[in-house]
């Protein structure tokens, strides 16, 4: 991925946060057998600051949309907070293999992480061991797909954070994923890419102001299936506000002089020197110099 090809998925830039459109198919963070990675590309968006903004939370490999970053070490502690206390309203768009029998629910299912030489590492229901996860849900269309058959567009807003909740969760309804080859969305033949999105997220990263709400735009390969359910296509350019004009680059040296972090261009400028009398006596108004006695 070229730089200005990162630059073109910024949805949003401010002091503390960036969101970016994550492309599905590629992972946020390398793994341990290395490869291509999103977080390698991040000095592309220093945006003037000494250093590369850092991940706030993570998305699958192949889940597309809405990721956090945050531009430096106080407000990624922020916002991991804002994360952990779930304080961040998340909201997912999937396309899910089947139709579910109702318009809407509440899944509260426990999951746990397990592995087999077989099969790998899933995660699994277990209402004895698992963490709480919570999603709410709600069909947004229904319909059918050539070579899949019936399938319905979903809303799903997860309470908890867990990996592969919303994944887990659908396939509890008796409707995976569409293109989840671990639980069950991807029809044999069809070599389907997952159909999840990250569609938004709003993040209340300062307390004085209203939350930030971005919106990431459908992806290519979700399109037909969204179409098929109902979906009216969407122009990208009016989701979100445009980002801020990119400031100019900051050398090195002044950057490492800029305080906590901050680019130059964001410090206030120095006030000019006071000026004073001789001890004793109060600065006058025409700036300190003696006036003539009468």
């Amino acid at each position: 991925m070229t730089e200005e090809e990162l630059l073109a998925r910024l949805l949003y830039r401010d002091g503390l946060m960036l969101v970016l459109d994550k492309p599905a198919g590629i992972p946020v963070h390398a793994g341990p057998g290395g490869g291509d990675n999103l977080e390698s590309h991040f000095d592309g968006l220093r945006f003037g600051f000494p250093n590369p903004p850092s991940l706030a939370h993570r998305l699958d490999r192949d889940t597309a949309g809405c990721l956090v970053l945050g531009r430096h070490p106080k407000a990624l502690r922020k916002l991991g907070i804002l994360f952990q206390e779930g304080r961040v309203a998340k909201t997912y768009w999937a396309v899910v293999a089947g139709q579910p029998a109702d318009n809407s629910g509440k899944i509260d299912l426990p999951l746990n992480k397990i592995s087999d030489a077989k099969r790998g590492w899933r995660m699994v229901a277990d209402k004895e061991n698992g963490q709480p996860s919570v999603t709410l849900w709600r069909v947004r269309g229904r319909g059918e797909l050539p070579g899949v058959g019936p399938i319905a567009w979903l809303e799903l807003n997860p309470k908890t954070g867990r990996t592969h909740q919303i994944r887990v969760h659908t396939q509890s309804l008796g409707c995976p994923v569409l293109g989840d080859p671990i639980y069950g969305g991807r029809p044999d033949g069809t070599g389907l890419p997952l159909h999840l999105l990250s569609r938004a997220i709003t993040v209340p990263i300062q307390a004085t102001k209203d939350p930030v709400t971005v919106t990431a735009p459908v992806p290519p390969h979700m399109r037909a299936a969204l179409l098929a359910c109902g979906w009216g296509d969407e122009d990208p350019a009016t989701l979100n506000p445009p980002p801020p004009p990119r400031p100019e680059p900051v050398s090195p040296a002044a950057a490492a002089a800029s305080p906590a972090g901050a680019p130059r261009s964001a410090r206030p400028a120095a006030a000019p020197p006071a000026r004073f009398g001789k001890p004793g006596n109060a600065p006058s108004r025409d700036g300190g110099r003696r006036r003539p006695r009468p």
